[in-house]
């Protein structure tokens, strides 16, 4: 709780106010956060226009299919700065991880809520090469209106991008935010898992 002391140390207060800590999750989030997302609630079904898989043929993807394995969901654009500079670099880390483990499962979805017409379906299998990820990408394009927002975006009330959205093998969102710590994650679900 912050003091009256507080009240002169701007940093500190707003790092106070900015913190919330998921308790089942070594994570923080900040507030803004906190208003968005779907933490602690059954995740509903991913929806895309389309899936490819690690080869960039076409694919079908359901969360329902996935129960038993944690689930790691990356959305992004593909002009999104943070998208590239955090998000890939998160993503690549959980891939490498948990590369072959059948119970943990990466999946990114291009969850388009503006630039539509630069955030287009091509740029997915360019997305999914450049970074080398061999996983399931999905493109989930948004309504076709001023500030249509994508069915993901809508369903797990994702701020943006980059988002990382992580469920646990009942289909329980355990995160849902901007900021993931990966390392975090990682130890929470290797520890999971023994």
């Amino acid at each position: 709780m912050p003091t009256s002391h507080d009240r002169f140390n701007p940093g500190r207060r707003r790092a106070l106010r900015g913190l919330m800590v998921v308790p089942f999750l070594p994570v923080a989030i900040t507030a803004v956060e906190a208003k968005r997302g779907i933490a602690g609630q059954t995740a509903p079904e991913l929806h895309a226009a389309f899936w490819i898989d690690a080869g960039g043929e076409p694919t079908q993807f359901s969360l329902e299919e996935q129960r038993g394995s944690w689930v790691h969901v990356k959305c992004w654009q593909s002009w999104c700065p943070g998208c590239h500079s955090h998000g890939f670099p998160a993503l690549q880390r959980m891939v490498a991880a948990f590369e072959g483990d059948p119970r943990v499962v990466n999946v990114a979805v291009q969850t388009v809520f503006e630039g539509h017409g630069i955030n287009s379906a091509d740029k997915v299998r360019k997305t999914q090469l450049q970074y080398d990820l061999p996983i399931v990408f999905g493109h989930d394009p948004g309504e076709n209106q001023p500030h249509g927002r994508p069915k993901t975006m809508r369903n797990f009330r994702t701020g943006g991008t980059p988002w990382h959205i992580l469920i646990d093998p009942q289909g329980q969102v355990m995160f849902d935010g901007f900021s993931l710590n990966t390392d975090a994650v990682i130890a929470h679900i290797r520890s999971e898992l023994a």
